[in-house]
């Protein structure tokens, strides 16, 4: 760490100082001048004392941390697993990865798995399914046609699942918990191990078979290859048998033809192959489950220009079972491609469905929630109007009842009732949709003469005298009579007394017409007794008696009760209590009338 300046050898002599270093050729030296060795010197020093105040520094800090070095080392490890996880939600981000289900019987399911190591752009997403229905999946196809690929995705996505990352597929897709997960993937072949293709592959699968389990995954890649075609073939059917003895789950891709019947023949095992366009010549990477790969040699052969009279002698040397079946795998693809299609636009009638349904939904609520409000508040504003109608009009008909009784016979009874009656049904209370029902069900009410009706828009009970026409009905209504539409009477179901045993309201004072001011409801059954109360607190209010006293009697009280309630609720009513001992007492109420 000396600062020196080349020189050429043959002018050494011309320069006194210090050689620290020549050149690989010999040709140059590296001198430090002797005027400069007192400062280099100096530097030397400063830099020495430089990293002595470092370590200082450096060791006064650690004295100042060590007593916190377990708090340090608990929130570096806090840390360290959020950045884990921001890494992982970073990762599912990149590779738009969603949250896997977790199969509880370890069945797999991938829905347009895409392997995360493929540009995005390029990779085609696969379904894989295995173990619901079939534990063994054998795949055949063309070389270059993404059994390899197809076989990594599988065991990258169940291994990412079960580490906990979001995985490159598509919402409920369904990964199993596996204890172990085995692949015989690539050439292993070795100079130095002395060992070939098929050595390679067998001393892993030879590992393999001793430490499988029930709950393993196994994944084979080309099993069987590497040697004899027919002895290859028959070892990866034993093989396979092994581990279907053992119940693991396995995929293995292979070339053999004789592995197509086995996926055929066998139970629980499904023949599977990766999808090739014949008009290409291009392999789709397309998984096809169900259907076997078959060979296209001697139409890829034909295409790229092999003389067809060679074509036709390779086709008659293979016998016609070969034929067949390769007949018989293009009809099965010729079929799958066409449920397919049909699937596929089915699914987007079924979006468009879905999403028209939706938009309808949303529509349909807004509007019934739109109207909703509108009416409410229609009818909060109603009733406010007709609240201050209703006090303007409780004004009037005092003013009108003192007229009355400081000149009689200038206001008529009927006038009165219309006037009051009219206005208190313009209130509404009950939601409509009840209403409408309750007119429902008084239209199915048959009325005759005689019978006690309730007249909704008086809101008073009297007795059916005639029918003028359908429409219309001559009622009783305590002295008066009125005409009375249909549509506004509600049929009263008939008391169990009869009409001879009710207690009539007694009369005092010879000549005066209008009801008494007493009322006795003693003997009555409660219904009746809140009727004829209802009925006399109208008369009384109509023939403008300041108070009225009502006989209950003391019984179990229910009737007292009920007469107390009805008060309450009175608007006409200003104040009420029980008699005094000598008229009655607790037996009877007194009645005041604003």
């Amino acid at each position: 760490d000396r600062y020196v300046i080349p020189v050429k050898a043959e002018y050494r002599a011309k320069f006194g100082g210090v050689v620290h270093d020549q050149s690989a050729t010999g040709q140059t030296l590296f001198i430090e001048p002797q005027a400069i060795v007192a400062l280099n010197n100096r530097l030397r020093e400063a830099q020495l004392a430089e990293v002595a105040e470092i370590n200082r520094i450096l060791a006064e800090l650690s004295n100042e941390l060590a007593p916190y070095t377990g708090q340090i080392k608990a929130n570096a490890a806090v840390l360290g697993h959020f950045d884990f996880i921001n890494a992982k939600a970073r990762l599912a981000k990149a590779e738009k990865a969603t949250e896997p289900l977790v199969s509880a019987d370890n069945d797999v399911l991938l829905r347009d798995a895409r392997h995360p190591l493929i540009d995005p752009h390029k990779v085609v997403g696969n379904d894989i399914p295995l173990g619901d229905k079939y534990q063994a999946m054998v795949i055949t196809g063309p070389n270059t046609g993404g059994k390899t690929i197809t076989l990594k995705t599988l065991g990258l996505l169940q291994l990412m699942g079960q580490s906990g990352l979001f995985i490159p597929a598509d919402d409920e897709s369904r990964i199993g918990i596996f204890d172990e997960v085995f692949a015989d993937i690539g050439d292993e072949q070795s100079i130095e191990q002395n060992l070939s293709t098929f050595s390679a592959h067998m001393d892993n699968i030879v590992h393999i078979l001793k430490q499988l389990s029930q709950n393993s995954l196994v994944l084979f890649d080309e099993l069987g290859a590497g040697t004899d075609p027919q002895e290859g073939a028959a070892l990866a059917i034993a093989i396979l048998d092994a581990v279907g003895e053992v119940g693991a789950y396995v995929v293995a891709t292979t070339h053999y033809p004789e592995l197509k019947l086995y996926g055929y023949n066998t139970a629980k095992t499904i023949n599977a192959s990766m999808e090739f366009d014949s008009k290409t010549l291009q392999p789709t990477y397309r998984l096809l489950v169900g259907v076997p790969g078959r060979s296209n040699a001697f139409d890829i052969s034909a295409r790229l220009g092999l003389p067809s009279v060679i074509v036709e002698r390779a086709k008659s040397m293979i016998s016609s079972d070969s034929h067949e079946l390769n007949n018989m795998i293009s009809d099965l693809e010729k079929q799958r491609k066409a449920a397919e299609t049909a699937y596929e636009a089915a699914r987007r009638q079924l979006a468009d469905a879905q999403s028209v349904h939706d938009e309808l939904a949303a529509a349909y609520k807004k509007f019934t929630t739109e109207r909703d409000a509108q009416l409410q508040q229609a009818k909060d504003k109603a009733n406010t109007l007709v609240d201050k109608a209703q006090t303007k009009a409780d004004k009037i008909i005092k003013q009108l009842r003192q007229m009355q009784l400081t000149n009689p016979g200038t206001v008529k009874e009927n006038q009165l009732i219309a006037a009051k009656t009219a206005l208190k049904q313009l209130h509404q209370d009950e939601p409509l949709q009840k209403n409408r029902i309750l007119r429902r069900e008084r239209e199915k009410q048959a009325l005759h003469v005689g019978d006690e009706v309730k007249v909704a828009s008086y809101d008073q009970t009297g007795t059916l005298l005639e029918q003028f026409d359908k429409k219309h009905w001559q009622v009783q209504l305590g002295i008066l009579k009125m005409k009375v539409p249909t549509d506004e009477l509600e049929k009263i179901k008939p008391s169990k007394q009869s009409a001879a045993q009710r207690p009539v309201v007694k009369v005092s004072g010879g000549g005066m017409s209008g009801p008494s001011t007493t009322l006795d409801l003693r003997g009555e059954r409660y219904d009746q007794a809140m009727a004829d109360l209802d009925q006399y607190i109208d008369a009384a209010l109509l023939a403008g008696y300041p108070s009225v006293t009502i006989i209950h009697g003391l019984g179990t009280g229910a009737i007292r009760n009920g007469v107390t309630q009805y008060l309450k609720r009175n608007r006409q009513v200003k104040t009420y209590g029980f008699a005094p001992q000598n008229a009655g007492g607790s037996g009877a109420t007194i009645v005041n009338f604003k």
